[in-house]
C-alpha cells in the first residue's frame, strides 16, 4: 500500500493506478524529503510532479508544507488517481495535467518551479529524459534556488544534465537511484 509517509496527511493511504506506474517506496520518498526539507527546499515551494503516477510525490511535497503542486501525467487513469488522491487528502492547492512531460515543460507555465520531482517510467529512454531537463532549464520556468530530484533505474545511466546544472548527490536504494541537482550551478 502506498501512503503519505509524513505532515499534515501522514499515514493516509494513496490509490495507485491499476497499470503502468511504479509508485516510490515509503522509504525512497522518506529518504527524499528527509533530504529535501534538510535544504528547507519544500515549505512554501512551487512543487511541479512530473510522470506523477499516482502523485504521491507531490502530494508528500504539500503534506510536509508545500504551497502548490502541480502533477503532471500522460495516462488517463494516472490522472484520474492523482485527482481522486487530492481530494481525498483534502488538498485544494493542486493542478493535475493530463499530457506527456516532454509537451507540458516545452508549454511550461510562467510560474517558476522551486522544487521539481521527476520520477519516469524506467522505459523512458535518456534522450526523452534529457530533453525533458532541457526544457526545464528555459529562462523563467525554475526559480533561482530551485531544487530537481529525478529518480532512474540503478541500473540505467545518470541522466544527461543541461549545461550549468550541478548534480549535487546521487543515492542508491537498491533497484533506485536518486539524482539530486542544483539548476543554477551552485552545490547545495
Amino acid at each position: 500500500m502506498t501512503r503519505i509517509v509524513a505532515g499534515t496527511a501522514g499515514g493516509l493511504a494513496l490509490e495507485v493506478p491499476v497499470k503502468g506506474t511504479r509508485p516510490t517506496s515509503d522509504r525512497v520518498r522518506e529518504a527524499i524529503f528527509s533530504r529535501l526539507e534538510h535544504l528547507g527546499a519544500v515549505e512554501d515551494a512551487r512543487v511541479l510532479d512530473l510522470y506523477a503516477g499516482s502523485g504521491a510525490l507531490g502530494l508528500e511535497a504539500l503534506s510536509r508544507g508545500a504551497r502548490t503542486a502541480t502533477l503532471v501525467d500522460a495516462a488517463r487513469g494516472a490522472v484520474e488517481a492523482c485527482r481522486r488522491n487530492a481530494r481525498a487528502l483534502g488538498f485544494a492547492d493542486v493542478r493535475v495535467a493530463q499530457l506527456p512531460a516532454e509537451r507540458f515543460t516545452r508549454d511550461a507555465p510562467t510560474v517558476p518551479w522551486d522544487l521539481v520531482l521527476i520520477d519516469p517510467p524506467y522505459d523512458v529512454t535518456e534522450p526523452d529524459l534529457a530533453l525533458v531537463l532541457r526544457q526545464l532549464a528555459a529562462d523563467g520556468v525554475l526559480a533561482d534556488d530551485s531544487t530537481v530530484v529525478v529518480e532512474r533505474s540503478s541500473r540505467g545511466p545518470e541522466p544527461t544534465l543541461p549545461d550549468g546544472w550541478v548534480l549535487d548527490e546521487r543515492k542508491q536504494y537498491g533497484e533506485t537511484s536518486v539524482y539530486y541537482v542544483s539548476p543554477g550551478g551552485t552545490a547545495a
